[in-house]
């Protein structure tokens, strides 16, 4: 009789431990899906942005990986790596501009995915790709943040310590991206 009941208690921690293991599962996919659901929506149009990142996507295939990206993209030092890309928005005065935020030993940097038109001092419409570099050494502090209207729109906000800052949004994977923004200001 003992043994049947040690072979129901086993069982029973056995299907707590699938259950935990499945509501886990659940909370994550829960969390990913709502980040490119946010991702989505932060651009002009939700299936402009799907077409935008799927352009991305294919451009990173097409060139060899982000990693090659990165370093056809920025100047890079000799022995400098790529740690991790994410997809997302920087803010700017003239609204979320798509792109990819590189993480590297040396430095975090933006690229846009797309050139960004603007107006030059004589009246000219000219555009360019939109690129943020700030070295690892002169990062002050990560800040992960959330709309207090609207808790599932979230930000970090990138410091310099020159108190330049830069806000990114619509991460396709935010909790990813605040790690690993964390560790670079922590030099991890």
């Amino acid at each position: 009789m003992d043994s049947k009941a040690d072979a129901e208690e086993n069982l029973r921690e056995k299907l707590d431990v699938v259950g935990r293991r499945f509501g886990d599962a659940a909370r994550k996919t829960e969390g990913i899906v709502g980040d490119i659901w946010q991702h989505l929506k932060t651009g002009p149009s939700i299936a402009d942005t799907a077409m935008g990142r799927i352009a991305q996507i294919s451009k990173v295939i097409a060139e060899g990986g982000y990693d090659k990206v990165f370093h056809q993209t920025f100047e890079c030092l000799p022995d400098e790596k790529l740690k991790k890309a994410y997809a997302c928005y920087l803010s700017t005065s003239h609204g979320p501009i798509m792109g990819v935020l590189y993480i590297s030993t040396a430095k975090i940097a933006f690229c846009s995915d797309s050139p960004v038109a603007y107006v030059t001092e004589d009246n000219k419409n000219q555009s360019s790709i939109y690129k943020v570099v700030v070295p690892v050494a002169q990062l002050r502090s990560v800040t992960p943040t959330a709309s207090q209207q609207n808790p599932a729109e979230r930000y970090i906000q990138v410091v310099s310590v020159d108190n330049h800052d830069f806000w990114f949004m619509g991460f396709v994977n935010y909790d990813g991206a605040v790690k690993s923004l964390q560790e670079a200001v922590h030099g991890g």
